[in-house]
């Protein structure tokens, strides 16, 4: 398990238990955690809209996440005529499932003794945790995949493909920025990760990697995984104004529960992730009291941070047409991150070899997108001439006939 100093000596009972309470913590959390932000994110959207949002299940509606959940867990469960039964019931486990294992490598603090043990406030510190959340995050798009095949209906089957094509889209992006933190740290392990974001530069700005890195692989990370978390403005797999209800449209009581607590637990996961790799993770300053609290309420506040901005961006902006969705992905995401990967690379060999391959592929990318641009305005022109020339010619003035 990594560097894990509960696994360093003999594996006891006592070992065992400590892993099974951090197991339930873990899962206790999370669920209040999608309980808390799907009030929150309601509550938030009103006041945008100028609207009272939950206000009668519980102080400020609090429990109405509660009462939407006991009222779906006893709707009628309905499975379509025409469904692959078992298919139909398996995909929402497979969207619910991966969220839970990928929270499962996030440090949320320090280290903690427990009856003589050193334990990591964190479930698991694989190795390879890096390469398990990538995994997960491409596993978790064959919930929707199956969802919307084994229903049996036209209109969440165009859900499911546009989610397998989204998620090749922008998953190619997303490695490439983490392989930009990996390739800095050097290490596949997110406890390593944070670990050597530690100090500060001139003891005055944190050594986080969006610094380290130059901003551009975590504002392509952002982009990415919220295109992968199907949250607005890219949430195309659920376009009610053209699909219905997309992927979920067939879908029914708490097995319809079961995909939107994936939804929003996949949102507070990948917020964490982000934290962790670009914002340091629970690392902060410690303003007194015991050293344990302060990480915790670090990483809480970052997380909060960027859910409050997930919210923020459902509110403001619409939704991408695909055309758009599939241009933002391969024509800016892919290359722009494998160029930064490239410059980080370089970076790591030589400064001046990594300036020097800046400033080709900055140049590069200046005369691509000029030619982009002609082609664009030639291809308008080009669109009106043809279209001017199909026009029927002008009808001949009637005259009078006397004339």
């Amino acid at each position: 398990m990594g560097q894990d100093p509960l696994f360093l000596g003999h594996i006891t009972i006592g070992v065992i238990i400590i892993v099974l309470v951090k197991v339930l913590v873990a899962f206790a959390a999370l669920m209040v955690a999608v309980m808390l932000m799907i009030w929150f994110e309601r509550k938030l959207i009103s006041d945008m809209q100028n609207r009272i949002g939950p206000n009668r299940a519980g102080p400020w509606g609090l429990l109405q996440t509660l009462a939407d959940g006991i009222k779906l867990f006893f709707k009628e469960d309905l499975v379509p005529e025409r469904a692959d039964r078992f298919a139909f019931k398996l995909a929402p486990y497979l969207a619910l499932v991966p969220a839970l294992v990928a929270f499962t490598i996030i440090p949320v603090g320090g280290v903690v003794h427990i009856f003589g043990h050193t334990v990591q406030l964190q479930v698991a510190d694989p190795p390879i945790g890096i390469l398990l959340l990538l995994a997960m995050s491409s596993i978790s798009v064959y919930g929707t995949m199956l969802a919307g095949w084994s229903s049996g209906s036209k209109y969440p089957l165009l859900g499911s493909v546009r989610a397998s094509a989204q998620m090749v889209s922008y998953e190619a992006a997303m490695g490439l920025s983490v392989a930009a933190v990996v390739l800095l740290t050097g290490s596949l392990g997110t406890r390593a990760i944070v670990t050597s974001q530690a100090g500060a530069f001139f003891h005055i700005f944190p050594k986080w990697n969006i610094l380290r890195l130059g901003v551009v692989p975590f504002l392509i990370f952002l982009v990415a995984a919220t295109a992968e978390l199907n949250r607005p403005p890219f949430d195309l797999t659920e376009a009610e104004q053209e699909l219905v209800g997309g992927y979920v449209t067939e879908y029914s009581s708490i097995r319809f529960a079961l995909f939107f607590l994936s939804e929003f637990m996949n949102a507070i996961t990948m917020s964490a992730v982000i934290v962790t790799l670009f914002l340091g993770g629970p690392d902060g300053p410690n303003l007194g009291g015991p050293s344990f609290i302060w990480p915790i309420l670090w990483f809480l506040i970052k997380t909060g941070a960027f859910l409050f901005f997930y919210v923020w961006v459902r509110a403001a902006l619409p939704r991408l047409r695909y055309d758009q969705l599939m241009d933002l992905g391969w024509k800016l995401l892919i290359p722009v991150a494998l160029a930064w990967l490239l410059v980080v690379a370089g970076m790591q060999v030589s400064r001046i070899y990594g300036l020097v391959l800046f400033v080709v592929f900055a140049a590069a990318g200046a005369v691509l997108y000029r030619a982009i641009v002609i082609g664009r305005e030639t291809g308008s022109e080009a669109e009106v001439i043809t279209t001017f020339r199909r026009l029927p010619p002008p009808a001949e003035p009637i005259r009078p006939e006397g004339d």
